[in-house]
């Protein structure tokens, strides 16, 4: 049969292929709650799913439209509050955060707080949230982003959520933990990684339909292929299409109709 799907179909997909089974992943609103659901329904049912307003251990039924809409809650093994989850990612306790970015550089650098100058900016962002937090302490950050030259830059306007910084080493001896950092980015485009030389940013997989020079041209810094040859990603299931609707986003929310 074949299959037609949406690029926030692929981009939830690859993301739920990304969690392992019993690992936890904090999680913020929007794409990440469909990849993580997806993920917790398919090959990952011991996923434990953590939202920074406090809910731990839920089972999604539907996609909450927030971190604090009582469908978070569902079957969840405990309700904290966001002081208790941020103490559990300081801890060590967290394996993944889920995050977004208006901006993103070589290093993993996430902005989401101004465009432009900081006193006088061109665009206001809404700022860290919990982003800092979690891209600081969790284990490992995956961010889902849109890629195109204005988002992929040479360097963020403003350093809201660290990744590696300027160099290797950087990150440690700003005082975060060592062996957290940025893991894995997806975009509509592939799956970029992080060398563990030199903690830059390159390509891991690619989408079907998109090349090498796509998602260098799409990037304002340069983007080294990470594996020889490059993969392709896998596209969406029939079964992982028929969750996501029917199950997760039925409203059309996020992944539209």
């Amino acid at each position: 049969m074949m299959r037609s799907y949406t690029a926030l179909e692929l981009m939830a997909c690859a993301a739920s292929r990304v969690l392992k089974d019993n690992k936890s992943v904090l999680v913020g609103t929007g794409l990440p709650m469909i990849a993580a659901s997806l993920a917790q329904k398919t090959h990952a049912p011991g996923l434990l799913i953590v939202f920074e307003a406090g809910s731990i251990g839920p089972v999604i039924p539907t996609l909450p439209i927030s971190v604090a809409d009582s469908r978070t809650t569902y079957r969840a093994i405990m309700t904290a509050s966001m002081d208790y989850v941020m103490s559990a990612a300081q801890q060590g306790m967290i394996d993944y955060a889920f995050l977004g970015a208006a901006q993103i550089d070589t290093y993993g650098n996430i902005n989401t707080t101004v465009i432009g100058d900081h006193d006088s900016p061109t665009v206001r962002l809404p700022g860290s949230g919990g982003g800092n937090d979690a891209g600081s302490l969790c284990w490992q950050s995956i961010i889902l982003m849109r890629q195109d030259r204005r988002r992929f830059v040479r360097d963020v306007d403003f350093v809201t959520t660290p990744g590696y910084l300027s160099s290797i080493g950087r990150r440690e001896e700003s005082g975060l933990p060592q062996g957290t950092g940025p893991y894995m980015v997806i975009t509509q485009l592939g799956i970029m990684g992080f060398d563990e030389l030199t903690h830059r940013m390159g390509v891991l997989a690619l989408h079907p339909g998109a090349t090498l020079n796509d998602a260098r041209d799409n990037t304002s810094f340069d983007l080294p292929a990470l594996v020889e040859p490059i993969p392709t990603t896998e596209p969406p299931t029939l079964e992982e299409l028929r969750i996501l609707r029917e199950e997760i986003d039925p409203a059309h929310i996020v992944i539209g109709g």
